[in-house]
């Protein structure tokens, strides 16, 4: 091997391990069984038709399921989630920049509204929020059309899709499943205070969770 190809060689290997230090799969289920992920307004399952995912039960507030040994504070959130096509009774999610049980950052999606046919339910298909601050409802009344959007071609809603989450200093962009453009980009409406982050779901919802990659950049 010339020196050339060497330096090349040495170049991409430490490359990808910087690539791959940063990064870190979990599993959702053994996380549970470990009393690592920490349940606020839910009761926290193993999700029994899929033993690699857990499930959150349905209550009457938004509930989160915060990752105790995890630590995230910019990068890329990728996970698979899986809720229902039940008008308003599926909001589901992660949650980031988790100050407290209260306010937090996340972004979350309205699966029922994946087949809507009228399109003002179908510009909300993908929310971003900042709890508790600002709402969806607020922002909805304030800012129109900013913190949600539409999905370009949208997941069957009672199917498992995967959500990836890229989160900068001061920007958001959410992609889903395999498109290459963003359905939603927003400007932050918190600066970092924390590094903790967790699954997340609305009002009245249950949903589903597996496969979660953090990558800390």
């Amino acid at each position: 091997m010339n020196i050339k190809k060497k330096a090349l060689f040495i170049t991409v290997f430490i490359l990808g391990a910087m690539i791959s230090f940063g990064q870190q799969q979990i599993n959702l289920s053994e996380k549970l069984s470990d009393q690592k992920i920490k349940a606020v307004n839910r009761t926290i399952t193993i999700y029994e038709e899929q033993r690699d995912a857990i499930a959150l039960n349905t209550e009457n507030s938004s509930g989160i399921g915060i990752i105790e040994d995890l630590e995230f504070e910019k990068g890329i959130i990728e996970i698979e989630l899986l809720g229902e096509n039940n008008p308003g009774k599926s909001f589901i999610g992660v949650a980031f920049n988790i100050h407290d049980e209260d306010t937090y950052e996340a972004v979350y999606f309205r699966p029922f509204n994946f087949v809507a046919e009228e399109q003002i339910r179908r510009e909300h298909m993908v929310q971003y929020i900042y709890h508790p601050e600002f709402t969806w409802n607020k922002l909805r009344s304030e800012r129109t059309g900013i913190f949600e959007k539409a999905i370009s071609t949208p997941p069957d809603p009672d199917d498992w899709f995967k959500a990836s989450i890229h989160i900068k200093e001061n920007s958001v962009e959410v992609y889903v499943n395999d498109l290459s453009e963003p359905s939603l980009v927003v400007d932050r409406l918190s600066a970092t205070k924390s590094k903790k982050i967790g699954v997340w779901t609305g009002f009245g919802s249950s949903g589903r969770f597996k496969n979660l990659i953090v990558t800390n950049q």
